[in-house]
């Protein structure tokens, strides 16, 4: 029997990209579409499903998702989202949330965001990376979903992290898709700024380092200066991640990281240089190493809308409900 599940925030990228998987997914069965407003078609919302999908789109109510869906994926922005979960989970309704509310610590997060209004819902929150908390997926009424940057910086250091001192420096460079700052104009994401142009922003500030240094202290017990400095690239989808750092000791840094995944089958070990199109329309994280000495560089690339947001929010459904993590989540990238 197919499990019914709900959107809600189906007007942005994530949305989208939640309607396009969970369509075609054989065992969830998409029973209610919201955003803020309703009274529309998804169709109408997004007109490459017309003639595919006409379903209506609804304003946001809990206690009607709660009577036609046992999940719920929240493609809202943080402080929305929160409040919105915790009316579902009063209602016996599981979460997937893909904003920043239920990610970080309160202390971090209330630092770097704003108060945290569900502080009886935060301390049970499961961090959604399949890799590293499977287990505690299984069991979760709500998974927060990880950051883009995160997620792509996180999977290609982890491996790496016994063989780095404490407190030592890691830099991480990372490019972003234009889609990765939704779907709101602004003047950094106008055509004339972005087209044939690259630029940092928010340099060493940007929210994702502080859910970076928080999940490696977490995951591995280690604390790290990271030093995070995020660019805007002049591309749709997908993001490219370089981290450079120093070993405390020798390691062929390859077989490490072939031996550290060589039981998931979204991360795939590369011989070369790794880009964004590779993995594109996927859920796959694609990771290479180079050493020269102690020096290490590891490249990673995942598609930001998927891997980043809402492929890995429905392999933590899948796991949530005990099935397969790939179930109904698309392999093959968008290439050429």
């Amino acid at each position: 029997m197919k499990i019914d599940v709900s959107i809600v925030g189906a007007t942005g990228y994530t949305g989208l990209e939640l309607v396009k998987i969970l369509f075609n997914h054989p065992q969830f069965n998409i029973t209610y579409i919201a955003n803020s407003e309703g009274d529309t078609t998804i169709d109408k919302l997004h007109p490459s499903l017309s003639s595919v999908i006409d379903m209506e789109v609804k304003k946001a109510d809990a206690k009607e998702i709660a009577k036609v869906s046992k999940i719920c994926f929240l493609a809202l922005p943080h402080k929305t989202a929160m409040s919105f979960a915790k009316e579902l989970l009063a209602l016996d309704v599981k979460v997937v949330d893909l904003s920043a509310d239920y990610r970080l610590e309160l202390d971090t997060y209330e630092k770097h965001y704003c108060p945290h209004e569900d502080k009886e819902n935060l301390p049970n929150s499961v961090y959604g990376l399949p890799e590293f908390y499977e287990n505690e997926i299984k069991d979760a009424k709500l998974v927060a979903n990880p950051g883009c940057y995160p997620t792509a910086s996180l999977l290609a250091l982890l491996p790496f992290v016994k063989y780095i001192e404490d407190k030592s420096n890691i830099f991480i460079d990372a490019k972003s898709g234009v889609s990765g700052a939704g779907k709101k104009l602004s003047n950094s994401t106008h055509f004339v700024t972005i087209n044939d142009n690259i630029f940092a922003y928010n340099p060493m500030k940007h929210r994702h380092m502080p859910e970076i240094t928080e999940k490696i202290k977490l995951i591995e017990n280690k604390e790290f200066n990271i030093n995070f400095v995020p660019h805007l690239i002049p591309v749709t989808r997908g993001m490219l991640v370089s981290v450079y750092t120093t070993l405390n000791q020798d390691i062929d840094a390859k077989s490490v990281l072939e031996e550290f995944y060589k039981d998931d089958e979204f991360i795939r070990v590369k011989d070369s240089c790794v880009d964004v199109k590779s993995t594109a329309g996927t859920n796959f994280c694609d990771i290479f190493v180079e050493q020269n000495g102690n020096a290490i560089f590891i490249n990673s690339s995942i598609d930001n809308l998927l891997r980043g947001a809402s492929s890995q929010a429905v392999v933590n459904a899948n796991i949530m409900s005990g099935f397969e993590p790939s179930l109904g989540i698309n392999k093959i990238a968008y290439v050429p």
